[in-house]
């Protein structure tokens, strides 16, 4: 009887194992990024573009007086004309990036 017991605990763990493991699935950093809304660079504020990964202030104001200086974006790779914003910012958020 006891062994009969032993025998059923032990399928009944296993099949509480499949459960736990689907709790702990995370959320890839690319995909949470994904999830923002989109940040048009022609239309965006210094303070919208804050929330781009690796913009800080004065990069974003440098986006805002490159954008008032020559005009709308033409595309988002223009975007690394501004000074401070390489391809490595560009490709970071390219997900999100809109004109």
């Amino acid at each position: 009887m006891k062994n009969l017991l032993l025998a059923a605990l032990v399928v009944a763990s296993f099949s509480l194992f499949p459960a736990l493991a689907a709790e702990q699935v995370s959320i890839p950093a690319d995909t949470a990024q994904a999830s923002l809304t989109q940040v048009n660079i022609n239309t965006a504020s210094a303070q919208e573009l804050t929330q781009l990964k690796g913009i800080g202030e004065a990069k974003a104001s440098a986006i805002v007086e490159y954008r008032d200086a020559h005009g709308n974006f033409n595309s988002i790779e223009e975007l690394t004309r501004v000074k401070g914003i390489g391809p490595k910012v560009l490709e970071q958020n390219r997900a999100i990036l809109s004109l």
